[in-house]
């Protein structure tokens, strides 16, 4: 349930605030509270990645990109994350997660996002997305530029083509021969 208030948090904030290009650093903070703990009484695996939904949605709002993703009916959606788990968080520590596009190829849009509590990284994560249309997925590019950014992405660290390689590797793995 908890969830929800922070949703409704995210999206009241991300309307007020002060609008921000697409690939702008965003912050939101939170707080750990009992029903974000497991068994060993630190902030469990599956809470970091719902509460960078919450960031990837301060994002969507901040940006303005909610308005144009209703106006062109588009969904995002998720296809992939790289996550590092670096430090446990604890019962009412304050943590700050950041969001940030970091880049785009001709189909996918990467997102760092991070953890923080107190200026440490407490978990780090790569996320892949893309947008979809009832047609399919749409070019970032034409996002960037339906937002009045530049559409052409910088320059993507080396090791995400790795990662693309990989994926398609595993992907590969369960088809028959």
């Amino acid at each position: 349930m908890n969830l929800w208030f922070r949703l409704i948090y995210i999206v009241l904030a991300g309307l007020l605030r002060e609008r921000v290009a697409w690939d702008a650093v965003t912050t939101v903070s939170f707080r750990v509270w009992p029903t974000d703990l497991d068994i060993n009484m630190h902030m469990t695996n599956s809470r970091y990645l719902a509460l960078m939904d919450l960031g990837r949605t301060n994002l969507i709002f901040q940006s303005g990109l909610m308005a144009f993703l209703r106006r062109e009916k588009l969904a995002p959606v998720i296809a992939g994350s790289l996550v590092r788990f670096r430090r446990p968080l604890k019962l009412f520590e304050k943590i700050t997660l950041t969001t940030q596009v970091i880049g785009w190829d001709a189909k996918w849009i990467f997102i760092d996002q991070r953890v923080m509590r107190g200026g440490e990284l407490a978990c780090q994560a790569m996320v892949k997305a893309v947008f979809l249309s009832k047609a399919g997925s749409v070019a970032p590019e034409l996002l960037a530029k339906g937002l009045g950014q530049h559409p052409v992405s910088p320059l993507l660290p080396g090791w995400i083509k790795d990662w693309l390689s990989a994926e398609s590797a595993a992907a590969q793995m369960g088809k028959s021969p």
